[in-house]
């Protein structure tokens, strides 16, 4: 009789079906004709998710599951898990002076949002549209290439070119902050100084955009008691992730795991499947 191909995966006498797994294993990347990695990885994880469902059942706690947003409402094994590291973890609020001194390592990543004034030429395309986005695409770099070669240039361009309203006004937007525009236009202005035209276009649902970037202001280094709270936040939020991962350090030392390798980083490579 032939061996199985993956080890049985046993977590303090409790055997996990080979499906359990195998399902969960095609949430994990691995390279191709590897599978045991993503195996492996999958594994680990239904092994920690099974530790932390264990204690919840003997500590006997019932599952509440809560909205989490639109159409989404926790699982019954989510909601345990939640209860359960509610219940052991307790994180202290961190000290002011600890506050204090993450903002001051280093006040400029606190800003407040910058402000850009923009102008654009568009050509508009159905991205869906295979056919009429190369199409559109094509008439972009060459116009994208005359903005570049004369910058002056770019209100007229707009003007007799540009698939936008604001061609009337040689494609000047007016002044737009973070969260104004589709994401992909956003990206794009991240990179550019003031005076600066896109090297290349750039795609959006609405289609391609040649953009200038007109003006640049920088947002103001925000004063600490305006993001003291927000510090705090991701201060205590740091210390409760480190939390819990202590305390899974804790039901994984004191466990009996076959099939997976829950070792921490570092301390050996584990051995490798006949299925790599």
């Amino acid at each position: 009789m032939n061996a199985p191909l993956f080890p049985d995966l046993v977590i303090n006498g409790e055997t996990i079906p080979h499906k359990v797994v195998a399902a969960e294993a095609q949430h994990h990347a691995g390279p191709a004709g590897k599978p045991g990695i993503a195996w492996r990885k999958a594994a680990n994880a239904i092994a920690i998710r099974t530790l932390l469902l264990q204690e919840a059942g003997r500590r006997g706690l019932r599952a509440e599951p809560v909205k989490l947003g639109k159409g989404r409402i926790e699982t019954e094994e989510e909601a345990l898990i939640r209860g359960l590291l509610d219940t052991a973890i307790e994180v202290e609020p961190p000290a002011e002076a600890d506050i204090r001194a993450e903002w001051e390592r280093d006040p400029d990543r606190f800003r407040a949002p910058p402000l850009w004034e923009v102008s654009h030429i568009l050509y508009a395309c159905d991205p869906r549209d295979a056919e009429a986005t190369a199409a559109a695409h094509a008439r972009a770099a060459e116009i994208t290439a005359q903005a570049n070669a004369n910058p002056a240039r770019f209100a007229q361009l707009a003007t007799d070119h540009s698939d936008c309203g604001s061609a009337r006004a040689g494609g000047f937007l007016g002044q737009l902050g973070p969260g104004d525009t589709v994401p992909e236009f956003e990206t794009a202005l991240h990179g550019l100084a003031g005076g600066d035209v896109t090297s290349d276009p750039v795609l959006t649902r609405h289609g391609w955009h040649v953009i200038r970037m007109d003006a640049v202001a920088e947002g103001a280094v925000l004063p600490y008691e305006s993001v003291r709270a927000k510090v705090s936040a991701a201060l205590e939020k740091a210390a409760w992730a480190s939390a819990a991962r202590a305390y899974v350090d804790r039901l994984i030392a004191a466990a009996e795991v076959t099939g997976a390798d829950l070792r921490p980083v570092g301390a050996g490579t584990p051995p490798k499947d006949a299925a790599e």
